[in-house]
């Protein structure tokens, strides 16, 4: 599930940090660059058991409206929603529910978060043409509710992300990449899906790990030659002219160009160039991008 993109971001976080914190040691940097990677999971499976608790919500509005349709006589809930075989599935989930068990936001103690979140959910046009179509409702129908939830709730939501960077300081900029592999779980999901079916693994494979581990450690190893790569490749500009922030994605990006040569090198430019777009000022992409390409061709040329 966490992939290269995510680890650039943090190595750069990580490594800019190291400037900024009195140059921390490189195993205090490894140690923080793990424990982030692990939490960037957590938030993954986090975000999956808040959908559980959406759904134990609207469990719990389904039989309060029905004891009120009762007492009073009236037209009784749609079962729709309670009988939603997606949410039904992701309850059954054996790897979803032996995470539960341990899990670091206890949802149930934020119901007032979460019932805010389920009322907006369920005040979109999506769910109210849900509850009334006129023709049975289908499996993909279904899953299709609660991605729309989500993709139109979840994701952007200021209350939400003000409350995760209150539980954890690695999920600040995490969230937005962690939310695209919650969609693509629940498009993983089929009609016939059993509750065995494993979620995404923290890593592709232990090469994606290696990688996160190698590039912080070549970053910090060969420091001083990337570094003067880089004021002797920018038209005589001191590094002081540079802004640390720009130093720093240069300083990963050559590391990465240099140390991973299976890697197109468009890959690694476009992807330190997105970096920059993020973290840097307006304009620094351009210069990023610049840079990158007069180094790289030089470094080509050297070869």
């Amino acid at each position: 599930m966490i992939n290269r993109e995510l680890i650039r971001q943090k190595v750069v976080q990580l490594i800019y940090a190291h400037y900024t914190n009195a140059n921390r040691p490189a195993d205090t940097l490894e140690k923080d660059l793990t424990a982030s990677l692990d939490k960037a999971y957590d938030l993954y499976l986090s975000l999956l058991c808040l959908l559980l608790e959406m759904g134990r919500l609207v469990r719990r509005n389904y039989d309060a409206a029905l004891t009120r349709s009762q007492r009073l006589g009236i037209k009784a809930p749609s079962t729709r929603l309670v009988n939603n075989r997606f949410m039904k599935q992701l309850e059954d989930n054996l790897a979803l529910k032996a995470y539960k068990e341990h899990q670091c936001i206890d949802w149930s103690g934020e119901e007032e978060l979460v019932r805010n979140l389920l009322n907006e959910g369920l005040a979109l046009d999506v769910v109210d043409d849900y509850l009334n179509a006129g023709t049975p409702t289908t499996y993909e129908k279904d899953r299709e509710l609660w991605r729309n939830i989500y993709k139109n709730i979840v994701v952007d939501n200021e209350q939400l992300d003000e409350f995760l960077e209150d539980e954890s300081i690695y999920w600040n900029d995490d969230k937005n990449i962690i939310d695209t592999f919650v969609l693509k779980t629940i498009n993983r999901f089929k009609e016939d899906t059993t509750p065995d079916m494993p979620l995404l693994p923290q890593y592709r494979d232990e090469s994606d790990k290696d990688f996160a581990l190698q590039l912080l450690r070549d970053c910090l190893r060969h420091e001083t030659e990337l570094l003067e790569l880089i004021e002797t490749s920018t038209r005589g500009w001191k590094m002081e002219r540079i802004a640390l922030m720009d130093r720093v994605i240069l300083q990963v990006a050559l590391c990465e160009i240099q140390s991973f040569s299976s890697i197109p090198l468009s890959v690694s430019i476009n992807e330190y160039v997105e970096i920059a777009k993020h973290y840097s000022a307006p304009g620094s992409s351009r210069y990023i991008n610049a840079t990158l390409d007069a180094i790289s061709k030089k470094l080509t040329l050297n070869k």
